[in-house]
């Protein structure tokens, strides 16, 4: 299980209080979206403004993490780019496939740039291809990504 960090306690004790209670079980991790200072306070905004209701991630990366792949009904903490609490969100669906099947759907769901699969693509070859150099990896076509739908269940 994950502990939460002591600083997002109060956020997560909030919810829990607003729901009748929460077990900590259900907690995922504090996370953001990005993997700079801007993109991630960008990417937290789209999240808050609720355009932003999916996120793609590496499944070698989240194997890596020892956390394992979110699942539905998990809970995670979306803090800025200073670690600052700004919401939570309840992941309700998460698909497993190669990055080049990901779908306009997912494209638009994920409502990053102008909500289309070719921005879709053009940003997150980039991203996986920084995040596997960083790792000592290669980005092919055929990363397989865990595609996590979420909604923001904090603040309501």
């Amino acid at each position: 299980m994950t502990q939460i960090p002591s600083h997002l306690r109060p956020i997560w004790q909030a919810y829990a209080a607003s729901v009748g209670g929460l077990s900590e079980d259900r907690f995922y991790e504090a996370c953001q979206f990005g993997d700079s200072p801007a993109l991630i306070d960008e990417l937290a905004q789209l999240v808050l403004s609720g355009r932003k209701r999916a996120t793609a991630g590496a499944v070698w990366s989240y194997e890596a993490s020892g956390l394992g792949l979110p699942r539905p009904g998990l809970f995670s903490i979306v803090t800025d780019a200073e670690g600052r609490p700004l919401c939570i969100i309840e992941t309700t669906q998460v698909d497993v496939l190669p990055f080049d099947q990901v779908t306009a759907e997912f494209a638009a769901i994920e409502g990053e740039g102008d909500g289309s699969l070719a921005y879709w693509q053009d940003a997150h070859r980039a991203y996986f291809t920084r995040e596997c150099e960083r790792a000592g990896r290669r980005f092919s076509e055929d990363l397989l990504l865990a595609c996590e739908q979420f909604r923001v269940v904090w603040p309501r």
